[in-house]
């Protein structure tokens, strides 16, 4: 019975060991299922991490992509160059000024390997640069400057060579399209882009001013007319065997300058530093008598004053009168009796000086004042030049009333001109297009300046006249020429024609000058008609016939530019 009840306990304990294993190994399976999504769980977290940070890594490649991608185009891309100075563009928008990037070809001795064979290359391909200097500043082995401010073409023949001792420095470099064309106006600026002359040295502090390197500087010039004027006097140089000249031309009404051209010029790309006085700015700088174009002042004074009209008879006019010690006469001989608009038509000096007694020295002194002509002239440029001052002693008012021994810039000259047949509004000069103008102050009445511009085209019709060569059809041309000795030297002439178009309401004058012209002895000139050869060394037949050529070339541009003058003046000669 023990036996059983052993075998039965034992059984039991077989049993409860049994119930027991299958317990453990019900809570090994659950251990499992546990263990196994726990697992699950930080495969789950592990590939989330991992997705995270590839995603993290991706968006930063993509980011760092774009972004290297970006600086390449900009640093390709022209606005990525920020210019030190604005640029510069005539009235029409035609770009004449800009900053560019440009370099300098600088050596590094050390990377050179054949320097034999390196200087024989610049040798042959730059035979101007000096190889014994270049060889000695190779010997030295320190870094130097072959060089400066190289063209496209010197920098494609340097790059060419393949040396890895050429450094190529980038600058900014300022550049003029037109090079010689405006020469005489925009200046130039130095290697560290700060202007040294001219519009560039003028207006220095605005063209540097950030806020408006995207606006540039406008200009009242046009392009396509200095072409034709800078071209035109250029062959008058040649024709006439002339030392230099001038041109301008200039709105009446406001005071524009639409050209301006002083020869000989230079190429301000090259930047020499010319000492030469030859290549002054003549119309700005340039100081001259300028001859009897100063008639036209005196008989306009004397109509204003009342004291004659156009048609008033000026009888007994003498072949000479003495001054002091002087002698004043007339080159050719006219008539006694000459009409006041007769006296400017032939030009007659002492009929000229009759007049400018009835005005008197006190009323020609305050008109002489008034005109700011013995003031320094008045332009957006430093180049400008001061009349030379005179004492009002004996026989000065008898000699500036025809011109001589008085001297003033070209510039002041046809901005009297200006006033004189704008209506009687002194104008002030300007090279910058403006959006308003000053009113400015009367010198002489409408009514005067009509009777003016009459005669002046008188001067130009009459058979009698100085100008005829300047009688271009479409155009009505008045004006006035002055023949004189060129101050400071009594062998060399200076001829002078400054004209006015169209007489019946002015719109522009156009001055020509020509210094110590010769006579074009094979120039056959079409004169009222007739083919004639040049036999004369007056301004009638050298800087008259240049104005009328220029005239018949700009005529049509500032036509169509100018309706107004357009369809009032020029479609009713043409039609």
């Amino acid at each position: 019975m023990k036996r059983k009840l052993r075998k039965n306990k034992n059984f039991n304990i077989n049993q409860k060991s049994f119930h027991f294993e299958d317990y453990l190994e019900t809570n090994q399976k659950n251990k499992k299922f546990k263990n196994s999504s726990i697992s699950q769980d930080r495969v789950y977290l592990l590939f989330f991490l991992f997705f995270s940070l590839i995603t993290i890594f991706s968006i930063k490649i993509i980011f760092v992509s774009l972004k290297n991608l970006e600086v390449y185009n900009k640093k390709n891309n022209s606005s990525y160059f920020t210019a030190l100075r604005r640029d510069i563009t005539d009235r029409n928008g035609i770009l004449i000024s800009r900053n560019v990037k440009s370099f300098h070809a600088a050596i590094k001795p050390d990377l050179i390997k054949n320097k034999e064979n390196f200087l024989i290359k610049i040798k042959l391909n730059f035979p101007d640069l000096s190889i014994k200097k270049i060889e000695q500043k190779l010997g030295k082995g320190k870094y130097f400057y072959l060089k400066k401010r190289l063209d496209q073409n010197d920098k494609e023949k340097l790059w060419s060579l393949g040396e890895k001792g050429i450094i190529f420095e980038p600058f900014q470099s300022r550049i003029y399209t037109h090079a010689n064309l405006y020469g005489h106006i925009l200046g130039q600026v130095d290697y560290d882009n700060y202007g040294i002359s001219g519009v560039e040295k003028y207006f220095d502090k605005e063209l540097k001013d950030k806020k408006l390197l995207n606006n540039p500087l406008q200009l009242t010039l046009d392009t396509n007319i200095q072409h034709i004027i800078d071209d035109e006097l250029n062959r008058a140089l040649e024709t006439f065997n002339a030392n230099g000249g001038g041109a301008l031309l200039m709105d009446v009404k406001h005071g524009e300058v639409l050209s301006l051209v002083s020869l000989p010029n230079f190429n301000i790309n090259t930047r020499k530093n010319i000492k030469d006085k030859n290549y002054i700015n003549k119309i700005t700088k340039g100081i001259y008598e300028l001859g009897s174009i100063f008639k036209t002042f005196t008989i306009a004074l004397a109509i204003e004053k009342n004291l004659v009209s156009p048609e008033t008879i000026i009888k007994n006019i003498p072949r000479k009168i003495k001054c002091s010690v002087h002698e004043i006469s007339d080159i050719k001989q006219f008539p006694k009796d000459l009409s006041v608009e007769d006296i400017l038509i032939r030009s007659s000096n002492v009929g000229t000086l009759m007049l400018a007694k009835k005005i008197g020295e006190r009323d020609y002194k305050g008109f002489i004042k008034e005109t700011n002509l013995l003031n320094t002239a008045e332009l957006e440029l430093e180049e400008l030049g001061t009349p030379l001052s005179f004492k009002w002693n004996k026989c000065k008012l008898e000699t500036i009333s025809y011109g001589h021994g008085i001297a003033v810039t070209p510039l002041q000259a046809t901005a009297t001109y200006a006033a004189l047949s704008n209506g009687g509004y002194l104008i002030k000069p300007t090279i910058i297009k403006k959006e308003k103008y000053q009113d400015n102050k009367k010198i002489i009445s409408l009514k005067t300046s009509e009777k003016i511009n009459t005669i002046l085209r008188k001067v130009v019709t009459e058979k009698e006249g100085t100008a005829s060569l300047a009688d271009i059809y479409g155009y009505n041309v008045g004006g006035k020429t002055g023949t004189s000795q060129k101050y400071g030297n009594e062998n060399e002439n200076l001829n002078t024609f400054i004209s006015v178009f169209p007489s019946q309401d002015p719109k522009y004058a156009l001055l020509v000058m020509l210094e110590n012209p010769q006579v074009a002895t094979d120039l056959i000139y079409n004169y009222r008609g007739m083919q004639i050869k040049g036999t004369r060394n007056e301004a009638g037949w050298n800087s008259v016939y240049v104005a009328g050529r220029i005239i018949k070339k700009i005529g049509p541009i500032l036509a169509i530019k100018n309706k107004e003058f357009y369809d009032k003046h020029v479609a009713k000669k043409l039609n």
